[in-house]
């Protein structure tokens, strides 16, 4: 065998056990039967018209979109807060207090959730709804966003800032007119990809919801009847493609950030 061929050969066969599923999902999408079973029986878009017909789909579905929005902005204002002052100042126990902000990325979500629904509704009295379904992908999402801006920040060149202040700007003035603009592209990625993590959760909004479910927790409970199986394909259809985009737009501007500080990109999404 040829150096590196059995490397190659692990990652086809990664690539395929990894997409394969995914590649699926439009083929019993744009099937006219209503078994999800080889061989197909022809080509159908019913299964997309029947989305529109859902109405209970359409409201877990704008729900979702409520509370990714939602998200996606204060989770981004928290991480350009921590990325901004992980990046200029300097104290005693900074790495530690990162490290305790970073940890929901490695915490299992199933105990996370359990923690949230306690503290919410034993502790505070709160009711299950789509504010504490924000309260909880902000929890989450945020590490993302400061993973993100953590790397627009450092690449910046402190003298930019010192430069707008010599010229008679106050600190606000020199980061809302010289800082925020370079880091924009960092900031517009942060919100695509916190967006598309709140928008795809499930565990905590499983445990969260209330009687307002949200996207995959309205999918969970359709699988349960085979009828709704081709019109789950065709959904998930759309959110793939939709995340992919979003996933492709968001590696853009990261890249873009990037070339704008002139420094070296040393990784990303794609």
């Amino acid at each position: 065998m040829r150096k590196g061929g059995g490397l190659r050969v692990y990652t086809i066969i990664y690539l395929l056990f990894l997409y394969a599923p995914i590649i699926l999902l439009p083929l019993f999408a744009f099937n006219s039967g209503s078994i999800i079973a080889f061989p197909l029986e022809g080509f159908s878009t019913r299964w997309f018209a029947a989305l529109s017909e859902n109405t209970a789909l359409i409201n877990a579905v704008k729900n979702s979109l409520f509370i990714a929005v939602c998200t996606s902005i204060l989770a981004t204002i928290l991480g350009i807060l921590a990325a901004r002052a992980g990046a200029m100042a300097k104290f005693r126990g900074k790495g530690a207090m990162l490290g305790f902000v970073m940890l929901p990325l490695v915490l299992p979500e199933i105990i996370i959730a359990v923690a949230l629904l306690v503290i919410f509704v034993q502790v505070l009295g709160l009711t299950p709804s789509s504010w504490t379904v924000i309260l909880a992908h902000t929890l989450i999402c945020t590490p993302f966003s400061i993973a993100i801006l953590n790397g627009a920040f450092q690449n910046l060149d402190p003298a930019m800032e010192e430069a707008a202040m010599d010229l008679g700007e106050n600190r606000w003035g020199a980061f809302r007119l010289v800082i925020l603009p370079l880091v924009m592209p960092g900031i517009i990625s942060s919100l695509l990809i916190t967006f598309t993590i709140s928008l795809d959760e499930f565990i905590i909004a499983f445990f969260l919801t209330g009687t307002n479910p949200t996207m995959p927790v309205y999918i969970w409970g359709a699988t349960r009847f085979v009828d709704a199986l081709p019109m789950i394909m065709a959904l998930g259809t759309i959110l793939v493609s939709l995340s992919v985009t979003l996933l492709v737009i968001a590696e853009y501007f990261r890249r873009r950030g990037i070339a704008r500080t002139g420094k070296k990109d040393t990784g990303g999404f794609l």
